[in-house]
């Protein structure tokens, strides 16, 4: 019988060392070396075995040559959630093994109930390692609600197990046979065979890795959910997000009512795709036009407030960038933003003054991205440097105009990717202006569209087409 050993493992990025050093060697982090016992690959072996006792076809690899290998992909499985679908890249491969990180309270066990709640077709096995049945239960209710009830919907084929044991999981899993696994959550789940608290580093590593093996053997997808840190990165070792097929990050401020999905890793997709929900009383409602909710209130007449077509991943729409100037009531001027890089705002605020001739050096700034979003596309540069000057001016902008475009330390405005997609956005809620980089016209059909375009160089030239 292999013995066990004791290695070192980096908290911070998962290097492993025979013995305790001060200073990571890969991530040149401090203290962050924990010990951990390597127990025998006991854990693997039970993962293994549940998948052959549950009836499942363990599948053997075999040398191939790259001309044998076929280039379509797996059947994948529909989660009946149109947002879900497009960040996991179309669907959940057979096998695959899934993350969904995110803060305490944002909805990463309501997500996933609502959505395995709808998969009818399926056996699926909710393993809950923090609420009792009766808990899930009343959750349960409550989103079933508004959900179709078509073929007993959270009947006979969603089953749950309140359970933290890991060997205990997977005995339930050999009698039940689930076509779909969720663990809620990893970080609560223990094996016997390391000797250690829930939660640990070398729990979570072994835990993962039986599932792995699990999902890789018998072709059942596993959907873990993780807890993140409050630097805002995933609890435990970092080597948990190798492990995995796909990470996933649930986004958002508990004081507002969208959430953002956002895809960290993806084997079988894009990291680029993201999707939108809106909280309710019933759960998480799919939001396919986030534009025309975060654009519902009238603001005409008010100063400090401009229009900017973002991208997130491959999605435009348009958000209210919101500014608020005021005189500093205290010696040191504040500089304060949410859901924009607060440098980046001291960065334009520089250029306002060096290039454009506006002292706000006495002035507290404001900024806020509507609707609680965090947004980093830097075509954003232009509406924030435009609702500032508003705010100072105290001139409302025009109604009917928005913007586009990333503003350089001299004070040029540089091209933005995608402008075909945010000029469309703008046209089809019925904008009649919009500001463009003026290198964006290069290869971009004017003939068809209905919006009228204003092609600058300079944020001079901006701020001249906006307030005259």
């Amino acid at each position: 019988m292999p013995k066990d050993k004791t290695v070192y493992v980096c908290s911070n990025c998962g290097q492993e060392s025979a013995k305790w050093i001060g200073k990571c060697p890969a991530c040149g982090q401090w203290n962050t070396m924990k010990e951990m016992r390597v127990a025998a690959d006991t854990a693997r072996q039970t993962a293994t075995s549940a998948a052959a006792q549950a009836g499942h076809q363990l599948r053997k690899n075999r040398v191939m040559r790259l001309s044998e290998i076929s280039s379509h992909d797996d059947p994948r499985i529909d989660m009946h959630d149109n947002e879900l679908n497009r960040v996991l890249g179309g669907g959940l491969v057979p096998g695959s093994i899934v993350l969904l990180g995110g803060e305490p309270g944002i909805g990463k066990s309501t997500l996933l109930l609502q959505t395995v709640l709808a998969l009818t077709e399926k056996k699926i096995l909710y393993v809950s390692g923090e609420e009792s049945a009766h808990q899930l239960k009343m959750r349960a209710e409550r989103i079933l609600a508004p959900l179709p009830q078509q073929g007993g919907a959270g009947g006979g084929s969603f089953l749950i197990l309140c359970e933290n044991s890991l060997e205990a999981i997977f005995e339930h899993i050999r009698d039940v046979q689930p076509e779909l696994v969720v663990i809620d959550s990893i970080q609560t789940i223990a094996t016997d065979e390391v000797e250690s608290s829930a939660g640990s580093i070398a729990q979570v590593r072994e835990c993962a890795s039986a599932l792995l093996r699990f999902a890789k053997t018998s072709g059942v997808p596993v959907i873990l959910i993780g807890h993140i840190t409050k630097e805002g990165t995933l609890a435990g070792p970092k080597i948990l997000e190798h492990i995995v097929d796909t990470v996933i990050q649930f986004e958002g401020d508990q004081h507002y009512l969208y959430r953002i999905l956002r895809s960290m890793k993806n084997r079988f997709g894009s990291t680029s795709e993201l999707g939108i929900y809106e909280m309710q009383q019933t759960g998480l409602r799919q939001v396919s036009n986030p534009s025309e909710l975060l654009l519902t209130q009238e603001h005409e007449g008010l100063s400090g407030i401009a229009i900017s077509t973002a991208i997130e991943g491959v999605r435009p729409f348009l958000l209210e960038t919101q500014a608020l100037v005021s005189t500093a009531a205290y010696g040191t001027p504040q500089r304060q933003a949410t859901g924009f890089d607060q440098r980046r705002l001291n960065m334009l605020l520089a250029v306002l003054e060096k290039r454009v001739g506006f002292k706000l050096i006495q002035k507290d700034v404001f900024i806020n991205i509507a609707g609680g979003l965090r947004v980093t596309d830097l075509a954003m540069d232009l509406s924030v440097i435009a609702a500032v000057l508003s705010s100072n001016v105290d001139t409302p902008l025009e109604s009917g105009w928005c913007m586009c475009g990333e503003v350089g330390l001299s004070g040029e405005v540089r091209p933005v990717s995608r402008i075909e997609q945010r000029v469309a956005e703008a046209q089809k809620l019925g904008f009649q202006h919009i500001i463009v980089p003026k290198h964006n016209l290069q290869g971009l059909n004017t003939k068809k569209l209905q919006i009228e375009l204003h092609p600058v160089r300079k944020v001079e030239e901006a701020l001249r087409a906006l307030f005259g």
